[in-house]
């Protein structure tokens, strides 16, 4: 008798911690999928069966009509949020219940990376957010377009240089040394060239620092969500220490010396320098860096902070360790989509080419901010790139106070959120809803023109994210990704391959937004 109820009681203990935790949404009169215990819908990431954007894209369609759905980030469920009014209604008019990002990192094991803009929460996020919002402004970005731009010069300049007539490369590693070298110069004050250079550290430490797929990275998250005292009694790490320790040294010695030497360079630091002054200058109508810009939401009018937050060198090590994480990845694999898509449509591609020279020849050879951002097909085709491509597949936040989701249809019942609950904003469903782009595997930047952009619905297209927490980097991606195009186009006609895949099909059990056999195509040279 003793035996069954061992066995009874083990097996109602093995229901309660394997299976209930993935039949939430089930009990809630909730859409889901069909989740395995402990891995829940990521099961497919981990096991290689699919990729994640292939997930969320799977996961929105079989959603149906409905509102949202729920999925499972291992054991942990998510909400993903499809109606654009219903993303608007969470991420701006009750922002308040919503303000923070899921935290991945232990702070006392990763102090730099949790005190980043991204990791920080409540008060905190948004003493800084106020504080650094003044950095970032489309005034701020024309004062560092020099550095940006002459880094893609540079880079436009050494493939010139190359006498192959077509030279074909891996896109992937080709751009990211550019990103690379564009945050080497303007968040950390250094020169570095990475194709002259393609070992030099601050390059190869670039590469470890924003490796998350790994298998050791994967399995550390995989801890940290599912079983997070374990994570925090043994004080692991998800970001190499030593990494990290390097970036830090180049901000402290560099702000030691500019301080001391009284330096001012045109860059990222000196913007944050500025801000630790508490230093503000007014917007000078400066040109919006484009239609995928996020604009800066009035929230921050109406909050009152006793005073303004102090900006630490730890802090300004790690704003700019998240601005390389974003810009070093993220930019590089927009950079990527776009060069492939405009390979595979020459007509897009010529008739940039063609806006390209007359904006060169109208400025003499020489760019410059307002001149780049006056290019309206410039513009169209970027926010088209943006649109079928998104830089981040998905973007969460996080419940911060409880929260009740009302039914406005008859099907649908009152979903109850609870603090650290978490919702999704699946850019990667909404960009490819043909109910808001129609025909949405075609790549057509005349959705983006005068006369169609305002036919879009609002908060269907978020590249950048929306609301208070949206991307505060969306100025500065936007204008060194059309600076790299700007000088690539001019001088060079990208063409497809051999290697070149077509479609292209995102890599299997990745959590970065890759493709299967990677991003080849060629540079032809443009006779002038």
């Amino acid at each position: 008798m003793l035996m069954y109820l061992l066995v009874g009681a083990a097996a109602v203990g093995l229901w309660y911690v394997l299976i209930r935790p993935v039949k939430h949404f089930k009990r809630m009169g909730v859409k889901q999928l069909k989740p395995w215990p402990i891995l829940g819908d990521f099961y497919v990431t981990v096991f290689r069966i699919s990729s994640m954007g292939d997930l969320v894209k799977h996961a929105y369609d079989s959603f149906g009509q409905s509102r949202y759905g729920g999925l499972y980030q291992f054991n942990s469920p998510v909400l993903m949020l499809k109606d654009p009014e219903l993303i608007k209604q969470l991420t701006i008019k009750d922002f308040d219940h919503f303000t923070d990002h899921k935290v991945v990192v232990n702070p006392d094991t990763d102090p730099l990376w949790s005190n980043n803009l991204f990791a920080l929460t409540g008060q905190k996020w948004r003493e800084m957010r106020a504080t650094l919002s003044g950095s970032f402004t489309s005034s701020k970005m024309k004062h560092m377009f020099e550095v940006i731009n002459e880094t893609a010069q540079n880079f436009s300049t050494h493939f010139m240089k190359k006498k192959e007539n077509i030279i074909e490369l891996d896109m992937k590693d080709t751009f990211t040394r550019f990103t690379n070298d564009v945050i080497a110069t303007s968040a950390f004050g250094l020169k570095v060239d990475s194709l002259k250079e393609p070992n030099n550290t601050f390059y190869q430490m670039g590469k470890v620092i924003t490796n998350i797929s790994s298998f050791l990275i994967t399995l550390k998250f995989l801890v940290f969500v599912v079983f997070p005292r374990i994570f925090k009694y043994f004080k692991i790490s998800i970001i190499d220490r030593e990494t990290t320790a390097y970036f830090h040294n180049i901000i402290t010695e560099t702000i030691k010396v500019r301080e001391e030497k009284d330096i001012v360079r045109k860059d990222m630091i000196n913007l944050l320098l500025e801000a630790r002054k508490g230093n503000k200058t007014e917007e000078n109508n400066t040109i919006e860096t484009g239609y995928a810009t996020v604009q800066e939401d009035s929230y921050f009018d109406k909050v009152k902070f006793k005073q303004a937050r102090y900006l630490s060198n730890d802090d300004i090590t790690s704003q700019a360790l998240v601005f390389f994480f974003a810009g070093f990845d993220t930019v590089s694999t927009a950079l990527c989509y776009g060069a492939h898509e405009l390979a595979m449509n020459k007509d897009v591609q010529d008739r940039l080419r063609e806006e390209i020279r007359e904006t060169d020849k109208l400025n003499n050879g020489k760019l410059t901010y307002d001149a780049l951002l006056k290019m309206k097909y410039m513009d169209m085709v970027f926010s088209e790139i943006l649109r079928k491509w998104p830089p981040a597949i998905t973007m969460d936040r996080v419940c911060t106070k409880p929260y009740t989701i009302e039914p406005k249809y008859p099907d649908e019942k009152p979903v109850h959120l609870k603090v650290d609950d978490i919702v999704w904003l699946p850019m990667f469903g909404l960009h490819r809803d043909p109910k808001y782009f129609p025909k949405p595997e075609v790549f057509d930047p005349e959705r983006f023109s005068d006369e169609n952009r305002d036919q879009i619905t609002p908060y269907s297209y978020i590249p950048f994210g929306v609301g208070p927490r949206n991307c505060i980097g969306s100025r500065f991606a936007i204008l060194e990704s059309k600076a790299l195009i700007y000088n690539l186009l001019l001088n060079f006609e990208i063409v497809p391959t051999k290697k070149t895949a077509n479609p292209l099909k995102f890599s299997r059990g990745s959590f970065q937004n890759t493709v299967e056999g990677g991003f080849w195509l060629g540079l032809k040279h443009i006779k002038q």
